[in-house]
């Protein structure tokens, strides 16, 4: 093969044709009612007239260029260059219109088939306008990320807008960065609206002054809106704000685009399609019966299906990895247990002399603190101190408590967490909800030179973001507080240690939820420390044996806790238990009435979801119905 082409032939395709146009016939004679040409062939320039209407125009000016560089042997261009610039032809061909471009140029990250086949059925059936609505956890940012992608390369787009939560912005612009290659950049200065091409915001910070014009003023090629059920009703300032923000193409994203109001769903089409469902009046005359109860199902299926998407896990092939939980129950020392006695002793004596609300959760609170770590319990302790009058008896109880927590030298909890970690020898969360236990085992976990950073929600979003890269590149261990552990992604991690538990099933749930998500490879390990004796071993029993959280399906677990809080919260309840029982029997006995009383809820709630895939034209079955892209099981695709 030679190893140098002449710069003539640079472009395979137009060098072809070239080539077959040099040597064609010499043009034909001129019809005599042919038209006169519009200037005289010359030596460089051939004319050939096709009929009498289309003359075709043949340039040999390149000919004598080549004929004389064959003479002469040269000089021709490298041939590394022609290989380049032909292999830059080739990428730029697009052998069928429904190829996603976009999958060529995200070789380290590989999406899910359903993802794939949500892209393109925005893409070449919605025209760019759709609600993704997939259920919690089936990657709607994935599917999100790939049509902005896509419109990217074929050059569709090139200033996006992507409002969401606050706690969410940081994770936005790392998945478009890292999965995507997208320079996205989360919004900080008043500048960055106009300078900044894919901009990722806040929704409170982009509708309010100065901010608000300034977008408003803005023509964006793409609107992106995660959490967009917030958008349901149209007299709220967001539902106005985003009406009002000129967009070519939208996506709306929500798991949840209607709940027990059918202008809800209205609402969020209408400003996705104006007219989509008609107006106000004709939708309510088409469609519903009720506001909760429509009619004309299956018209009002198709219309929604031709802008929204909603996939569930139970439609197909799509499994998560196991959640492997392990409770690990501690006995404490005999100074940590004497110093839990002591305050589980003084809460009861306060608690009978109290009657306000928030004293009496303050109370049970310091008895959850000496469960964690002595540093929580004993800040508290200091500042009731600070706080209580010099001539109160209750003085100098509270001065007692703090002598027996500097008799404590060591932590059951802390010593057991760092077993399992030389253990795991792999990254490793831990969560605690209190930033003094935080503190605390950062510096016991440095003193056993394991590295370890911090991650709360006081942080700013730089700090952040710094500490999560440094987690999933250099240290092995974070520790993150309750704050912290919201709106982000640690799939890189599969091992979770919580240091103690919240009260709040759904707030356990979100620590483990951060880790057991779509995407994560390995089974998630779990593990849950308690101390025996305290009201902690009773919590870890109430979740994981009467409840069955851990294993509980993702998303399931906020509806069936709706239902059984509707008088009072479960956390209100385990406080009233532990304040108001006489002994640890009274409490197992009261906590085994309340695991039961949630099973049942949870039993009902089973039985209703069925009930309502039965019903003819429920809004859940509409919903549930339009636009899959999750392959049936025992489907191949």
């Amino acid at each position: 093969m030679p190893k140098s082409v002449p710069s003539a032939t640079r472009n395979p395709v137009s060098s072809a044709i070239t080539a077959y146009t040099a040597t064609s016939s010499p043009p034909s004679p001129k019809h005599p009612s042919s038209p006169a040409a519009p200037e005289a062939p010359t030596a460089t320039r051939q004319m050939r007239t096709i009929n009498e209407h289309l003359q075709l125009h043949l340039d040999r000016s390149w000919f004598d260029e080549l004929e004389s560089r064959i003479d002469k042997n040269g000089p021709w261009d490298d041939w590394t260059l022609f290989q380049l610039a032909y292999e830059a032809a080739q990428s730029g061909l697009i052998s069928s219109f429904d190829e996603l471009l976009c999958l060529k140029h995200i070789p380290h990250f590989q999406p899910l088939d359903h993802q794939v086949e949500t892209a393109r059925k925005v893409l070449l059936e919605m025209r760019g306008r759709a609600i993704l609505a997939d259920e919690v956890g089936l990657g709607k940012t994935i599917e999100a990320g790939l049509v902005l992608k896509e419109y990217l390369i074929r050059g569709l787009v090139r200033k996006a807008l992507i409002l969401v939560p606050a706690s969410l912005v940081l994770q936005w612009v790392r998945e478009l960065n890292q999965k995507f290659g997208i320079a996205a950049s989360a919004q900080k200065k008043e500048y960055m609206w106009a300078q900044t091409d894919v901009i990722v915001a806040s929704m409170d910070t982009a509708k309010r002054d100065p901010h608000r014009s300034i977008v408003l003023d803005m023509e964006y090629d793409i609107l992106i809106v995660d959490e967009a059920h917030k958008l349901k009703n149209k007299k709220t300032t967001n539902y106005q704000f985003v009406n009002e923000i000129k967009k070519k193409y939208c996506l709306l994203l929500t798991a949840t685009p209607v709940q027990n109001n059918l202008s809800e769903l209205f609402n969020l089409i209408t400003m996705l399609k104006p007219g989509q469902l008609g107006g106000q009046e004709s939708f309510q005359s088409n469609y519903v019966v009720d506001k909760r109860i429509p009619k004309n199902g299956e018209q009002l299926q198709q219309e929604i299906a031709k802008v929204m998407i909603r996939n569930r896990r139970s439609d197909g092939n799509i499994e998560f990895t196991k959640r492997i939980v392990k409770n690990i129950p501690l006995t404490l020392s005999n100074e940590e247990q004497s110093l839990y006695q002591g305050v589980t002793d003084f809460v009861k004596q306060l608690a009978s002399q109290t009657h306000g609300v928030n004293n009496m959760l303050a109370l049970v609170t310091l008895q959850r603190e000496v469960c964690s770590s002595r540093d929580a319990v004993f800040l508290t302790l200091v500042n009731m101190f600070k706080k209580t009058a010099e001539d109160s008896p209750v003085r100098p109880r509270i001065w007692g408590l703090i002598e027996r927590i500097r008799q404590i030298k060591s932590n059951t909890k802390a010593e057991k967490t760092m077993e399992l970690i030389e253990e795991l020898q792999d990254k490793v969360i831990i969560f605690t909800e209190y930033r003094a236990s935080q503190e605390y085992l950062l510096k016991f976990l440095k003193d056993h030179n394991i590295t370890a950073v911090s991650y709360r929600g006081g942080m700013n979003r730089g700090k952040k973001d710094w500490m999560m890269d440094l987690f999933r590149n250099r240290v092995q261990v974070m520790v993150a507080t309750e704050a912290g552990g919201e709106g982000i992604n640690l799939q890189f991690c599969h091992n979770i240690i919580n240091f103690d538990l919240p009260w709040n099933p759904m707030r356990v749930e979100q620590r483990i939820g951060r880790v057991h998500r779509l995407g994560q490879m390995e089974d998630v390990k779990i593990y849950n420390l308690s101390t025996r004796g305290t009201i902690e071993e009773h919590i870890l029993h109430l979740l994981h044996e009467k409840i069955n959280m851990f294993e509980l399906v993702i998303g399931g677990l906020d509806s069936i806790l709706e239902r059984f809080e509707k008088n009072t919260s479960l956390e209100a309840n385990l406080y009233k238990i532990i304040l108001q029982s006489n002994n640890e029997a009274e409490i197992r006995r009261q906590f085994d009435q309340l695991g039961q009383a949630f099973h049942q809820v949870k039993e009902q709630y089973e039985v209703d979801s069925l009930g309502l895939e039965q019903e003819m034209q429920p809004i859940g079955a509409i919903l549930n119905a339009v636009g899959q892209t999750i392959t049936p099981r025992g489907v191949r695709p």
